[in-house]
């Protein structure tokens, strides 16, 4: 036969038998070479024991065999074992096995023996299809049994941190992994609330929410952020995030799993059904407010995660902030414009503190550009710059993560869109694109318009308006360059405002209306 090189197959193992020992090194030798574990034996009676106490695949024997034929070794098999895949052997046509007695004992196939092993390769080949389809079935069916078996225990009424913890212990068993957690929204909030977060972990992701916070990497939190935003299953190299729906619609959270190793493609369908059976179940609870939980514990517990998590996403603002010395303090500066923007506009209070946090968020998405495409000193090139422009999405994505940060969210996302339609991500135009985020995007432009950058100098103020106003109507809404054009006519006072501010720290209230200190360099 044609020598092939292969991948090997050691998951399905198979059994030899025939009494000639010149026929078992011949079909060791063939197997062994398409990546098969494959053991022989001229014993018969060998043979049955030895199924009996190991886990073999498939069988392939020889019809004609001494003490005892190959029919009555398959039926004596079957006397415990249904499922072993058999193939039949014979060297003589004419002593073939009777048709009825090849479906009485369940044998999948035979063919007669060959110098070339050809036929038997392509029998085995399709034995093993049928075997992987099998077991697929087979594990399927004891997943749906699984999940049929959990149901009850996540649908117990119960403090909501045991079900989530029960979810994630009966989610385990379905994939080869032991660390998983879960984030959810606290649909209890009442309306007009800023959304809770609620936490829960296993393995070890079982942490203080401290802990928790910094196992968290930038890409973790974008895909999880881009798992809630388009409802859809994100599978990493680390593990799958999959999103919890709610009955209306919407999101209720994440639930992620880590990968041990392995393949987990099998049992993928299974977490799927299993999370959809765990969203049914946490909105169930929530909808009949029976959760035992003690508001105290669960917002000192709130708190705690929202703490964190505003540490973490401020200390990615400050490195992307600082990765270029003559960008640093460009988010402050921003947000420093757009709130007084928004103030010569007449904004409420709390839409001002939306866009004070949104302005200082705006560029966390660069988080994840490489240095080299953002310190460049020349020109970008094509795909440097479709790079440069997957930010916005990135950081929408990242802030996502959880659900306080839901109103930020469109201000990040669309802070570089334009009124024509030529910005992106999406190419918004118009009344498309969120208010707050037209604010951003002139705070933006004119604060890089009026920093020194690695590829140019800055420009002076005349020039920088003489831009804003070129740009109203196609890229920015003229009302607000307007807005800002009068500020700007008192540019050393607002400057002078600015940098009292920088020699004795900002005071920003966050959007859950608790105070972050940020400090201005």
């Amino acid at each position: 036969m044609r020598r092939v090189s292969v991948e090997p197959k050691p998951k399905y193992r198979i059994l030899a038998v025939d009494d000639e020992i010149g026929v078992i090194d011949s079909l060791s030798v063939v197997f062994k070479r398409f990546g098969y574990a494959i053991i022989g034996t001229t014993d018969p009676l060998e043979a049955v024991e030895r199924v009996r106490t190991e886990h073999f695949d498939l069988l392939i024997l020889d019809y004609m065999m001494s003490p005892i034929h190959g029919d009555q070794v398959v039926e004596r098999i079957r006397e415990f074992d249904r499922e072993l895949y058999i193939l039949l052997l014979t060297g003589y046509k004419d002593l073939a096995p009777p048709l009825e007695t090849i479906k009485t004992l369940d044998i999948q196939g035979y063919c007669e023996k060959s110098d070339r092993f050809d036929q038997l390769v392509l029998l085995v080949e399709s034995g093993i299809k049928s075997i992987s389809q099998m077991n697929t079935i087979r594990k399927f069916k004891d997943g749906l049994n699984k999940i049929l078996q959990s149901v009850p225990k996540i649908y117990q009424l119960q403090p909501i941190g045991n079900i989530l913890e029960e979810i994630l212990v009966e989610l385990l068993p379905f994939i080869n992994s032991n660390s998983a957690f879960i984030i959810i929204d606290d649909l209890r909030s009442g309306e007009g609330q800023a959304r809770k977060s609620i936490f829960r972990g296993i393995g070890r992701y079982a942490s203080e929410i401290g802990d928790f916070m910094d196992m968290l990497s930038p890409e973790l939190l974008e895909q999880i952020g881009t798992a809630r935003t388009m409802h859809q299953n994100v599978r990493m190299e680390s593990g799958l995030i999959l999103p919890l729906g709610r009955e209306n619609g919407g999101n209720i959270g994440v639930l992620y799993v880590e990968f041990q190793g392995g393949d987990i493609e099998d049992g993928r369908e299974l977490i799927e059904i299993y999370a959809n059976q765990a969203s049914a179940s946490l909105n169930n609870a929530f909808l009949h407010s029976m959760i035992n939980t003690k508001n105290a514990e669960l917002s000192k517990t709130y708190d705690l995660l929202r703490r964190r998590y505003m540490d973490t996403i401020e200390a990615l603002r400050i490195v992307v902030d600082t990765k270029d010395v003559y960008t640093r303090g460009h988010s402050d500066r921003v947000s420093f414009y757009a709130v007084k923007i928004g103030e010569q506009l007449g904004l409420s209070d709390e839409e001002l503190e939306t866009l004070r946090i949104g302005s200082l968020f705006h560029d966390i998405g660069k988080i994840g550009t490489a240095d080299d495409i953002l310190l460049k000193t020349e020109s970008l090139n094509r795909e440097e710059y479709e790079e440069i422009k997957k930010h916005p999405l990135k950081g929408a994505h990242i802030l996502s993560a959880v659900s306080m940060f839901q109103d930020i969210v469109p201000l990040v996302k669309c802070h570089h869109e334009r009124l024509d339609g030529t910005g992106y991500p999406e190419g918004l135009t118009g009344d498309a694109i969120p208010f707050l985020a037209k604010i951003i995007s002139v705070a933006d432009a004119f604060d890089a318009m009026t920093s020194d950058r690695t590829y140019r100098f800055k420009m002076q103020l005349d020039e920088a308006v003489k831009q804003l106003k070129r740009g109203a109507g196609t890229q920015f809404e003229p009302e607000i360059v307007d807005a800002f054009v009068a500020i700007l006519h008192n540019y050393d006072e607002l400057h002078s405002e600015f940098e009292r501010l920088v020699s004795t720290s900002l005071v920003l209230p966050d959007p859950m209306g608790q105070m972050l200190i940020h400090g201005v360099r």
